[in-house]
Order: structure tokens, then sequence, then C-alpha cells
């Protein structure tokens, strides 16, 4: 695979807590813009809770297959700015990916194929790149020890957008920090699953896939209250319904409403799914 994108007019994506009150969103873009001025600079989002590494972990994950190949996706939700964290540049899937090594890359570089969740470690594959960040001809001079969003990943990210080859940005890695996606346990009659997000709406998103229903019915244990059987869309009668959402993924629901507050759960709680047949 191509190890750099080199459109006339790249592709850049970012997601951070960095929020839309302050100038720091346009002094990211302006640093990459400045490298490579004729690259499309798209916010996927930047209302990930302040140091939420898991939320924006989540939502890199929901958002990378649905871009095009050559795509450079930066990431910036990092509490340990200025620490000893390593900075990390991934290629998987035609796309790069570019930002902190403490979690918030590994699973949309897992979803693109970059290799394997074991625990808290990506191993890189066959399929995927990582280097450390360790070349600071490719930084802004002086980076801040508060900013590395400005001063490392936005310009690593433009110089990428640009045609810089990965190998240029410092030696390759073969594990990258991660935070291990939730299992769902294998319980009598069917599955304990964690929720691993908590979107807008107050949607309960669990880490039970599609596949393991394989169209079965089933009941799901909410707090204290049981929901039968699966919705088809989000408007069913009901205070709260049970469904597979648009990543494939069993949600919990409030019709017009949040089931997080319904139900007093967050990301981290458990629910019980048994199946009926």
């Amino acid at each position: 695979m191509n190890d750099a994108p080199g459109a006339s007019s790249p592709l850049i994506t970012l997601t951070t807590d960095f929020g839309q009150d302050d100038g720091y969103v346009g002094a990211m873009k302006g640093a990459m813009l400045s490298i490579a001025p004729t690259a499309r600079v798209v916010d996927l989002t930047h209302g990930i809770r302040p140091q939420d590494v898991r939320s924006g972990a989540y939502a890199l994950w929901q958002a990378v297959p649905y871009w095009p190949a050559a795509t450079v996706h930066v990431a910036v939700v990092d509490p340990g700015v200025g620490t000893n964290r390593r900075g990390l540049a991934i290629a998987a899937g035609g796309q790069l990916l570019v930002g902190p090594d403490n979690g918030l890359l590994a699973w949309a570089a897992q979803r693109l194929g970059a290799g394997d969740l074991v625990g808290d470690v990506l191993r890189i594959g066959e399929h995927g790149q990582a280097v450390a960040l360790e070349a600071p001809a490719f930084w802004r001079p002086a980076p801040s020890s508060s900013f590395h969003g400005r001063d490392v990943f936005g310009p690593v990210a433009a110089h990428l957008a640009a045609g810089l080859a990965l190998h240029q940005l410092g030696p390759m890695v073969s594990t990258i920090i991660a935070m291990p996606w939730p299992r769902p346990e294998v319980v009598d009659g069917g599955w304990m699953v964690e929720v691993v997000h908590v979107d807008r709406f107050g949607n309960l998103v669990t880490a039970l896939s599609r596949d393991l229903l394989a169209g079965r019915d089933v009941v799901v244990r909410v707090g204290d209250r049981w929901i039968a059987g699966l919705s088809p869309h989000y408007q069913q009668d009901g205070e709260l319904i049970a469904l597979i959402g648009s990543e494939g993924l069993l949600e919990v629901a409030a019709p017009n409403g949040s089931a997080a507050s319904t139900s007093g759960l967050g990301v981290g709680a458990c629910l019980q799914v048994l199946l009926r047949d």
C-alpha cells in the first residue's frame, strides 16, 4: 500500500475535545493549511468531553469506515500532553491516523485492519504500519508543551497529506496503547454486555454485535426493566426499546427521550441479553 496520499486536494479530518468557544481549532487548522494549503480540512467533531479519550476513540471508530482512501485523520484528546507519551502516525486500510499514543487511535486503527486488539494493546499486523513521531523537522518550531495538536499532530498530518512518506516521521513500532473493546460475557441463556457509548440522544450503545444475535429473539434487562424483542426503529411503543443501531451494535433507546436518563445508566454499565428461542 502507499503510505502517503498524493491527491492534489487531500482530505484531513479533525477530532478533538477543544469545543468551539476558543481559538484552538482555528489555530490548528491554520498550522495545517500553512503546510498543505490545498487540503480540505473537515471537522468530525470537537464535542468530545474534555479528556474523555474513550469517547474520542469511539467517535473515530464510528467514522473512519466511511471516508475515502488517502484521508488523514488527526485526533487530539490528550490529557497527557507534554509528558513522555508518544505521538503516532498509523497507516491502515488506505487511510492515515495521527495523534497521541493513549488509546485514542487504536479502535479506529483496528477497524481499518491495522492489527489485532489484545487486552490493552493493538498489535500492528501485516496490513498496517505505525511509527512514533520522532522527527521534529516536521513539527512547528519550538513546539508548546501544552498544544501538540497545533505544533506536532496537525503539522505531521499536513505533511502526510502533502505527500510525505510515513517512515520519514520516525521509527516503526509494533504495538500501540489501546483500551480493551468490551467483549460480551457468555452467561446462561445469553450474554452480559457493556455499554460502550452514550450518544447525544441518550441511546445506550452496547458492544454486542448483530452477528452474535443472528436474527434470534431476545429479552434485554436494563436495570430493573425488561425489554422483549428488538424494535425495527426508534419509534416503537415503550418506555425503553432495544434495536440494532447504524453500526450493527445493540442499542437501548427511549422513544422521543433519553435511555440514559430514564435508566440512570451510562458508559460501563452492564446489560443482560437473554435468548428466547
